[in-house]
């Protein structure tokens, strides 16, 4: 039997598509389609849930519905099971249901709720947080959700946390071999810490290979280079740099000081009530994550209450020091609100350009990337500068 509504939906559709690509361009347009696609995806996993129930796929053989799915539909195993497991969550919770009926909640964070659901370990903790969990899958971006998630599965099941992440560190690898043509083919598998300490060393290492690059061709060239016309690429030059690393090592003395790892502790009340635990570039850890680095590093305290303390000259240039330590601990990431960019990788935006009398202190500070600080395009939520037209800083 054919619903009457999917003729409709199909003429609506290819109303849609026939519109004037001007119109479609539109912002607005943009959103609410997207709207009422996770309404449609609501649509089909509660359609696919009831087919489940009834049995359907086993009339013809199939041993699941994500087995039908996969043959009949076309489509990946991955999205199959994904979609049975969607429609089951949505069957469950029913505040998750209306969410995604209404098209407030996609399929990426429902499918974060429904393979919570799934779990024994995490299901009572979501049944008894349903409303929290939904009202943070509306509000927040999918990233800032996901490491809300995260903390959420550590609270709810602390010790199979732990246990998740020794796992991943037991499963680190490195593989380097040479092949018969004599060039060496690589691959690595490192746990979140380990990953954070390579992969921050070569970016650092890369990025001053880059400003050579740079220079070398604006001198040639007389003007700003294109990425093209640089004389190396992104992939060469982080290959480079890792080679530099190795002749580096080589090179280091046996007794030479190691830099220490620095753990950041932020103590507040909302600290306090929950936990905050996760590297520079946001990935979430669990606390037990930093037992093996805490005897080598070194431990800093961000206390925040008002008035907030001025450890720099407020007439300095730049944010520097504790100051932009503080900013870093307090933004976490580039304020702009189209942008996540770690706080490593920014810059430190005065809100009040410094040359129209913006005092360097914290409260006049944010994280800004390059891109951001230079371009200053701001949005709803990018407050402008108070004082002065807008330019850099």
């Amino acid at each position: 039997m054919t619903l009457p509504a999917l003729g409709a939906l199909d003429d609506a559709i290819s109303g849609v598509l026939a519109s004037d690509t001007a119109a479609l361009g539109e912002g607005a347009v943009v959103a609410e389609l997207e709207r009422l696609r996770n309404r449609l995806d609501a649509a089909v996993v509660r359609s696919v849930a009831a087919f489940e129930a009834r049995g359907g796929h086993e009339v013809v053989g199939a041993a699941t519905v994500a087995a039908w799915l996969t043959h009949h539909c076309r489509l990946p195993s991955s999205e199959a099971k994904a979609q049975a497991r969607r429609g089951r969550a949505e069957q469950s919770l029913t505040e998750l249901g209306a969410a995604c009926a209404e098209g407030s909640v996609g399929p990426a964070a429902a499918g974060v709720l429904a393979s919570l659901l799934a779990e024994p370990a995490t299901r009572p903790a979501v049944e008894a947080q349903e409303h929290l969990l939904v009202d943070q899958a509306r509000t927040l971006t999918f990233t800032a959700f996901c490491r809300a998630i995260a903390y959420f599965i550590q609270l709810a099941d602390p010790d199979g946390s732990e246990a998740r992440a020794e796992a991943r560190r037991a499963r680190r690898r490195v593989s380097l071999v040479q092949s018969f043509q004599g060039t060496w083919l690589g691959q690595m598998t490192l746990d979140p810490i380990a990953g954070a300490i390579v992969a921050g060393e070569l970016d650092r290492l890369e990025r001053g290979l880059f400003e050579v690059d740079w220079r070398e061709a604006a001198d040639d060239l007389g003007r700003r280079p294109l990425a093209g016309e640089l004389a190396r690429t992104a992939t060469q030059r982080r290959a480079d740099a890792l080679v530099e690393m190795a002749r580096r090592s080589a090179s280091c003395p046996s007794d030479a000081r190691f830099p220490a790892p620095l753990v950041s502790v932020l103590v507040d009340f909302p600290t306090l009530s929950g936990r905050v635990c996760e590297l520079a570039n946001g990935t979430v850890i669990t606390p037990g994550s930093l037992l093996p680095y805490l005897d080598q590093a070194l431990i800093e305290r961000a206390v925040y209450k008002s008035p907030v303390r001025v450890e720099v000259s407020t007439t300095s240039r730049l944010f520097s020091g504790a100051t932009r330590r503080a900013i870093e601990l307090r933004d976490r990431n580039c304020q702009h609100p189209y942008c996540d960019v770690a706080a490593d990788r920014c810059q430190v935006d005065h809100i009040v350009p410094w040359r129209y009398g913006g005092p360097t202190v914290q409260w006049n500070g944010r994280l800004a990337c390059g891109r951001h600080n230079r371009s200053r395009v701001f949005g709803p939520d990018w407050p402008p500068p108070t004082t002065g037209p807008p330019g850099r800083n």
